[in-house]
């Protein structure tokens, strides 16, 4: 006798899929830290560490080899930085995200790494056990920049837009009414719930409502669609 009774229909009973670890490459020419990144990150489960490069050269090679879905990489490396391997990745590798690591709180490389495609920026302080956390954040098609710099970046971006009143507006693609309410609500630091909870919807539609936004102003995170509204003068 079967020790599992078969289904109705049956057929047995089918598990549901197993979700396929987060393919991951470090990338950092301190060997010390890269090694502790790539320790913590190997204790995730849903993590998998498939590669580890010490320069920006290396790194463009190995995600050509590799196809990781998140790139876990430093802004300052020899040979190549960050920055333009991250350029180079993303043209031939266009599926994987980025997260930039940096010790640089300069509003500049913040805006060269949004420029070069990264999905995410994080400070060095922001210490090995939140990355594990930023990985499942980037993989899942979500955006982050360190709070503090993404205030900076954003009053930055205000007082210019203030200062060059007198150009050209910058125009605005055709958003629809909500999709404006949820641009204008991610100009002010807002997180999915937040907004959520702002305009009465769930977490699941705003998510929806910002990757029509991103993928209408052509950006490529939450950042960058702030900085397009404070220029559009949406906030």
């Amino acid at each position: 006798m079967s020790p599992h009774p078969p289904t109705p229909a049956g057929l047995w009973p089918v598990p549901d899929p197993v979700p396929e670890p987060i393919r991951v490459l470090v990338v950092d020419d301190h060997a010390l830290f890269r090694r502790g990144l790539v320790s913590v990150l190997g204790d995730e489960k849903d993590i998998d560490v498939v590669g580890e490069a010490g320069d920006g050269q290396e790194a463009v090679r190995l995600a050509g080899e590799l196809h990781p879905d998140v790139v876990l990489m430093d802004v300052m490396m020899p040979h190549s930085s960050g920055i333009d391997a991250c350029q180079e990745i993303r043209d031939s590798v266009p599926r994987t995200r980025f997260i930039m690591l940096t010790m640089s709180d300069e509003e500049s490389d913040l805006f060269d790494a949004l420029k070069a495609g990264a999905n995410g920026y994080l400070l060095k302080e922001i210490g090995v056990d939140g990355i594990a956390g930023a990985v499942r954040s980037i993989a899942g098609g979500h955006s982050f920049v360190n709070p503090s710099m993404a205030t900076r970046l954003i009053g930055e971006f205000a007082e210019l837009a203030k200062q060059e009143s007198r150009a050209a507006p910058v125009s605005v693609p055709n958003l629809t009414p909500r999709e404006t309410e949820v641009l204008r609500l991610l100009a002010h630091s807002l997180n999915n719930r937040e907004i959520g909870s702002r305009l009465f919807i769930t977490e699941n539609t705003v998510k929806n409502h910002v990757r029509n936004v991103l993928e209408k102003l052509q950006v490529h995170s939450r950042t960058e669609a702030a900085i397009y509204a404070v220029r559009a003068d949406l906030t």
